[in-house]
């Protein structure tokens, strides 16, 4: 039993470290395609996931409330706490996990945007993720659905462009925003049957 165990936690650490390894060069491709006009417009798209992540719940209750439309409020309720949750637990586990940004941990990465000490996961990601998949099932037209993905996927990746994430971390906010509004969406089905 000692030699399985011995063997299977040496197949994990190469494992984790072939991974870790084709992260880093995943990363260095895209952080060093740089020019002026992409640094300004990712640091752009990046800057605005905070208000896109207002503006979207904000905007299903606004329309609920002028067309006095109950199922348009309920959706912007459900937008809003669903990414109230993602934020909440994307920051706990960035506090907790506490991974140190590609910047610090490899001297050829450069951060190109002021941020925090700690890296996974993304928050840009989680909550343009999070915003993306609540606005798709608040509103499930190409329309809404195709454009809010892209800006996330643009989100996400200007985070890695700019150096300040790993593409794991980029992931993590995925699973994490994706997660949280399928959770508070499907709360909302058990508990009103709708």
């Amino acid at each position: 039993m000692r030699v399985f165990s011995v063997v299977f936690l040496l197949h994990w650490m190469l494992i984790t470290v072939s991974a870790q390894n084709a992260e880093v060069r995943m990363l260095q491709k895209i952080h060093k395609d740089s020019s002026i006009f992409k640094d300004k417009s990712f640091k752009f798209i990046s800057k605005s996931v905070l208000p896109v992540s207002i503006a979207a719940p904000s905007s299903l209750l606004l329309a609920g409330f002028i067309n006095n439309d109950p199922l348009m409020k309920r959706n912007g309720f459900k937008s809003a706490i669903s990414i109230a949750l993602a934020g909440t637990l994307g920051t706990s586990l960035k506090l907790i996990i506490r991974r140190e940004r590609p910047f610090k941990q490899y001297d050829f990465f450069r951060a190109k945007d002021k941020v925090g000490p700690f890296s996974f996961p993304s928050n840009h990601t989680t909550f343009a993720f999070a915003t993306a998949t609540s606005l798709s099932l608040a509103v499930p037209k190409w329309y809404v659905v195709g454009p809010a993905y892209l800006f996330a996927g643009l989100a996400s990746y200007s985070r890695m462009y700019l150096g300040v994430h790993f593409p794991s971390d980029v992931f993590g906010g995925i699973v994490i925003g994706v997660g949280s509004a399928f959770l508070v969406w499907g709360a909302d089905r058990l508990m009103n049957g709708k």
